[in-house]
């Protein structure tokens, strides 16, 4: 579909109100990512919602207009972030680079949006400093407070914002890792950030990268919880709009490549801005994301989405041909997105295994794969393993290498299908 067959009634776009009416890729219908089935509930229907992702052609933001309140997302919520121990490792460094960059003591204020289990803010903790989490899943708050982190359990935005200033919250760090894509009203999560920013502090934000999305094929990363997906050209715009200026930008290895934001008050001067900021922002227009010689590069995207579902078959078909048996590891959201995209069942799929007790037990939303512990595996000594989370493949491999002992082989699906050695 293209700007000029739009769908009748075209959403606005939700940074600058434009109509979207060109679309970068259509998923079909699928149900929420982390809407897990309970064993109790296998006899009921599940809502498939249209994953239908837009490019807003005035500013350059490719997102997914609301299908679900985030109410109905957010609020009981089975991510829990401290399963995987590279993330934990990476927000520890994260950590005692903030400290140690811009002189954070026990005088100091940290608050991080979107804090789930407090998975992060122990470490601010363990150093003494001050710190505050928002995090709108009670049931995951009620994790972080366990851990003896105060937690506010609200969806932020600016009346949260406001209420917390009047209480006489101000954060010399404020800090959202994976949240900004899960914000619907997206103006009014910026325009928060900039009221509780204090006047000479810091902000960081840590997303998944456009590019990488789309040169690497990325399209798992797209779901009902994930509303929009960001360049660096932007997400520059968005909080540029707000009063607030990115002066450093750092590229990260996380969820397949990620970026992560510094932003602080346009008047805050004293904070320079580094080459990196010009050097990215010339990358993503040598690669067609700032639109200035049109949109090819968007469009080219859907095509290499269809030749991973091609791939994919191809391998499923062949390794069942020969009777090979094939199981998943992980039951992250992106999986959910792959294999729903995909009509991946237990016709090829015996069941996927997580590390995380809050999904064992349970079912894939749509594609009713059964969620085992990964001592399953060493159970049934599957022929392949096909790694969900591809983007944590050199820790499952590690943490699972017992299997080339009956000969299983790890297979990826994105950016390709790969047998990994």
């Amino acid at each position: 579909m293209t700007s000029s067959d739009a769908p009748p009634g075209a959403a606005p776009c939700r940074f600058c109100g434009a109509s979207l009416e060109r679309t970068f890729v259509d998923l079909g219908l699928s149900p929420l990512a982390n809407a897990y089935v309970r064993p109790q509930d296998l006899g009921k229907g599940e809502v498939f919602l249209p994953l239908h992702v837009f490019l807003c052609e005035s500013c350059l933001l490719v997102q997914l207009p609301e299908a679900e309140r985030p109410e109905e997302i957010f609020s009981d919520y089975a991510y829990f972030s401290s399963y995987s121990q590279s993330w934990l490792d990476h927000c520890r460094r994260y950590c005692q680079a903030m400290t140690e960059r811009f002189t954070l003591g026990a005088t100091s204020q940290v608050v991080e949006l979107a804090s789930n289990d407090g998975y992060l803010l122990q470490y601010f903790q363990q150093a003494g400093v001050p710190v505050l989490g928002v995090e709108p899943a009670a049931n995951v708050a009620k994790a972080a407070e366990d851990k003896g982190i105060s937690t506010r359990v609200e969806f932020f935005g600016e009346e949260s914002a406001r209420q917390m200033v009047d209480e006489g919250i101000r954060a010399d760090l404020l800090l959202g890792n994976n949240v900004l894509a899960h914000v619907p009203n997206l103006n009014d999560f910026v325009a928060g950030m900039k009221l509780l920013l204090a006047t000479d502090g810091v902000l960081t934000m840590e997303f998944p990268h456009l590019l990488q999305l789309m040169e690497q094929g990325q399209f798992d990363t797209i779901y009902h919880e994930h509303y929009s997906y960001f360049s660096f050209h932007t997400v520059f715009k968005v909080f540029a709009h707000h009063g607030l200026v990115l002066f450093d930008v750092e590229e990260l290895p996380t969820h397949g490549g990620s970026l992560r934001i510094y932003g602080r008050h346009e008047e805050d001067v004293a904070k320079e801005e580094t080459p990196r900021v010009g050097e990215l922002l010339a990358r993503e227009e040598a690669a067609g994301l700032s639109g200035r010689d049109g949109l090819d590069a968007y469009e080219a995207f859907a095509q290499r989405v269809r030749q991973v579902k091609r791939g994919l078959w191809s391998f499923l078909l062949e390794a069942k041909r020969q009777g090979r048996s094939i199981v998943g590891y992980g039951a992250p959201a992106k999986g959910n997105t792959l294999l729903n995209y995909c009509g991946v069942r237990t016709d090829f799929l015996d069941y996927t295994v997580d590390r995380s007790p809050h999904k064992q037990g349970s079912f894939l939303p749509g594609t009713r794969i059964p969620i085992h512990d990964p001592e399953k595996i060493r159970e049934t000594q599957p022929d392949y393993v096909l790694i969900l989370p591809w983007n944590l493949k050199e820790e499952i491999m590690e943490q699972m290498a017992q299997i080339r002992s009956w000969g299983g082989r790890f297979v990826v699906a994105v950016p390709q299908v790969e047998v990994l050695e």
